[in-house]
């Protein structure tokens, strides 16, 4: 009795652990196959993925004798004051190595770029107050932003682009005569067309510009140093004055803590 008892328990055992091991090689096959899948899935993304090389777009209609637009914004970020996009038609074959993405250039070298702009191309602006921004959102605003200036430079531009590229966002103007022109949006637009880093240029100046006289205006939160990003010196400001009929109420929660110091450009992507 005791033999066939241990004999019993033993195989117990057994059983025991070949279940266990039995459930532990199916798990880790279940999780290499998942890692496996979304190893594919995201090297398909990635194949999948356009390579856009420098001014791609520009070049292609520039071969036809045509134009493209390109369109950016400054301002998501601040704390307050409006939100400015600006949309740019360069001249066929013509550019410059002025034009470059605006956070990474000085106030000379911007007010240089700009007036090589004003010279040689089409461009509008469009502007959205910190009220639209708190009645939407900073995304909607965007895109509101964005096809008001789209919408002014084709209305007065004589010339037709073939594309329009946009710095990120999937600017949508089906709604409008212009709905079959192709729209290509991607990431870092201002490094790969010179076109949306001409419309940020043109978005920061104007902008920089607004802030200043805001600045002379509404007097004491120093508009004209940080054009309304979250800086100390701004943050301090609202401690002291409280917020103005330019702050955007929506940010001031999210944005007024010990560790937050934004004094740059917000991006997308």
């Amino acid at each position: 009795i005791e033999a066939m008892v241990y004999s019993s328990l033993t195989n117990l055992r057994f059983l025991n652990s070949t279940i266990f091991f039995t459930a532990l090689f199916l798990i880790v096959l279940i999780l290499y196959s998942l890692s496996t899948k979304n190893h594919v899935l995201l090297t398909m993304r990635k194949k999948n993925s356009p390579f856009i090389y420098k001014n791609q777009y520009e070049a292609a209609s520039w071969k036809d004798g045509g134009v493209v637009c390109g369109i950016d914004e400054v301002g998501r970020g601040c704390l307050a004051g409006p939100l400015v996009t600006a949309a740019v038609i360069l001249p066929v074959n013509k550019t410059s190595p002025l034009l470059k993405d605006s956070k990474l250039t000085t106030l000379y070298q911007r007010q240089e770029a700009f007036r090589w702009i004003q010279r040689h191309c089409w461009y509008s602006v469009g502007i959205v107050h910190n009220r639209i921004v708190d009645q939407h959102n900073i995304y909607q605003a965007t895109l509101i932003a964005m096809k008001k200036a789209l919408i002014t430079l084709l209305a007065t531009c004589p010339l037709r682009p073939s594309a329009i590229l946009v710095d990120a966002m999937p600017l949508d103007i089906q709604d409008t005569q212009y709905k079959d022109i192709p729209i290509h949006a991607f990431c870092q637009g201002e490094r790969k067309s010179n076109s949306i880093a001409a419309a940020s240029i043109v978005a920061k100046i104007t902008r920089d510009i607004i802030m200043d006289r805001l600045d002379l205006v509404i007097p004491g939160y120093q508009f004209d140093t940080h054009k309304g990003y979250a800086t100390k010196a701004h943050k301090q400001a609202l401690t002291e004055l409280n917020y103005s009929v330019l702050h955007r109420i929506s940010f001031l929660k999210n944005t007024l803590t010990p560790e937050s110091d934004d004094e740059h450009q917000q991006t997308i992507c």
